[in-house]
């Protein structure tokens, strides 16, 4: 199963090095002036990944229990979030935050998920992992292949809580790849906008008050997501959401001197500065495009996708486009076949792109288009010269009439 886990993890890792290439992100960095006190923080849009600030996005530092973003969104997907899951000796005395678990007892991984994500049980976590992979080992192999897929190439886990291990690291950039996917399941946004929640015991005769570490949800009345983490060697750290109208951000600041303070800087920042622009629409009309060989000499082209970008309130012409069109395409040419593609950059910073598209089909000109254009001309040719002569004969009959008249 090891062996199986590390050949499949290496073939992850080439294909994700292979699309993404290691300082590709770095095209998307915009550089600005906001101020704050963590080693490394960025901000990005929640539903296009633009980044709006960043702050040593790539620079590697121990993720604390941030990493329990990632845990979370294995065990959920998963599909196992109501089996009952006994809770291993070596699960019950792992270090750190706790959701106080004891060996032998029986939970559901929803109640786990809860202890983790809301007390930042540490012990929650060893036992959705050994549950979901066998041994915390295998569960950080999960980890590391489902980081890749997200394209967090900076990153390593070796523990599904986030306890200090010199080869347990991340950035503030794949934190916010990792977070943008989990807030994107409806089960993890719901546990994580959570301040409290009682998780029944039946039969053990108490039950567990959990309390949200993410103090931001009290703080921030925008805020609705999504964990904390705390050890000497990452400092405050935390992975933060916001809302505002069909906005959505995300903050990361690791090693920060105020996380709170630094989150909701960024938010504001992020909410007031920056608004958003559509800047292509499925089927939105481009313009045309000349074609070869065809039935039609020209092709209507249109946007082959949706594209919305953040732009600066006070700077919208700071948005830049630049076009790229295939050579002329030569007939047959298939609807929604690839002509070309639009970039938008702002700030000279490469922000996204969409294709561009052929509207219609359009068929290869064949013999008996050729023969049916020439008699068409022929025909025109004919109809023209007879529609002349029976009008230069009518004036005259006109003329005859009105001298006769007179």
């Amino acid at each position: 199963m090891k062996k199986i886990m590390r050949i499949s993890l290496v073939i992850t890792l080439l294909l994700t090095l292979f699309y993404y290439g290691p300082n590709a992100a770095a095209d998307n960095i915009i550089d600005n002036k906001v101020s704050v006190s963590a080693a490394a923080a960025i901000l990005v849009d929640a539903k296009t990944g633009q980044v709006l600030f960043a702050k040593n996005p790539f620079q590697q530092r121990p993720p604390a229990s941030t990493t329990k973003v990632i845990t979370a969104l294995l065990a959920i997907e998963s599909g196992r979030l109501m089996e009952p899951v006994t809770v291993s000796r070596r699960a019950a005395y792992t270090e750190g935050s706790s959701m106080y678990l004891s060996a032998g007892e029986v939970l559901t991984m929803s109640d786990l998920l809860y202890g983790a994500l809301l007390n930042s049980g540490n012990d929650a976590c060893a036992a959705i992992a050994e549950h979901v992979a066998g041994s915390l080992e295998n569960f950080a192999v999960l980890m590391n292949m489902k980081a890749l897929a997200l394209g967090a190439v900076n990153t390593n886990f070796t523990n599904p809580h986030g306890l200090p291990d010199k080869d347990h690291y991340t950035c503030a950039y794949d934190l916010a790849l990792i977070a943008r996917s989990a807030l994107e399941n409806q089960t993890f946004s719901e546990i994580v906008k959570t301040k409290d929640k009682v998780v029944n015991l039946p039969g053990q005769g108490w039950d567990r008050r959990l309390q949200n570490t993410n103090q931001l949800l009290w703080r921030y009345f925008w805020a609705d997501g999504i964990k904390t983490g705390t050890t000497n060697a990452a400092g405050q750290c935390l992975i933060s959401s916001a809302t505002k109208g069909s906005r959505q951000l995300v903050a990361v600041v690791l090693r920060s001197g105020d996380r709170w303070n630094d989150s909701i800087k960024m938010f504001e920042y992020g909410f007031n500065h920056y608004e958003y622009y559509q800047a292509a629409v499925t089927g939105a009309e481009f313009g045309q495009y000349k074609v070869q060989n065809g039935v039609r000499e020209v092709l209507p082209v249109v946007y082959g996708g949706n594209l919305g970008i953040l732009v600066p309130v006070r700077d919208p012409g700071a948005l830049e486009k630049r076009v790229r069109l295939n050579p002329y395409p030569a007939a047959p040419v298939k609807k929604g076949q690839i002509i070309g593609e639009v970039s938008y950059y702002l700030h000279k910073n490469f922000v996204g792109k969409v294709n561009l598209t052929a509207a219609v089909d359009v068929r290869e000109i064949g013999f008996w288009d050729i023969l049916t254009d020439w008699w068409k001309q022929k025909l025109s040719g004919l109809f023209g010269y007879i529609s002349s002569n029976y009008l230069h004969q009518a004036r005259g009959i006109l003329v005859n009439v009105s001298n006769l008249n007179e």
